[in-house]
């Protein structure tokens, strides 16, 4: 799983997460590297989580009723967490993906809606496995 140093820099808004892409699907399982156009064609991707949202949010009643001048102290947004937690091996929709570059590395950005499935490595550990 790929590292970022200056992860804490990155703040992603709702139910997005960043995923560093598997630089391991460029290649056939015999080592031979494959073309841009083949990868393309491809449906889906997998990569690694670095980093997630806070979640969906969730509309507070008391703060409509507020009005702005009301010296009543206001809760904090709260969200529903998201499923995905850093370190998750992901594979997700490619055609959803947005391919950006934050200081020289690739990384994409996909909302939870689009993730197809999740492999956590604790997982098999906590059920015994």
């Amino acid at each position: 799983m790929p590292d970022i140093s200056s992860k804490n820099k990155i703040v992603l808004v709702g139910d997005r997460v960043l995923i560093a892409p598997d630089k391991e699907q460029e290649r056939t399982t015999h080592g031979l590297y494959l073309p841009p156009g083949v990868k393309e064609k491809e449906k889906v991707q997998s990569g690694y989580i670095v980093k997630v949202g806070p979640g969906y949010p969730v509309v507070n009643p008391n703060f409509i009723d507020q009005e702005p001048w009301s010296t009543t102290p206001k809760e904090p947004v709260k969200y529903i967490p998201l499923q995905a937690e850093e370190g998750d091996y992901a594979i997700f929709l490619r055609d959803a993906a947005i391919e950006i570059e934050f200081e020289g590395q690739q990384y994409l950005i996909v909302q939870q809606s689009s993730l197809l499935m999740l492999i956590r490595k604790n997982m098999f550990t906590e059920l015994g496995l």
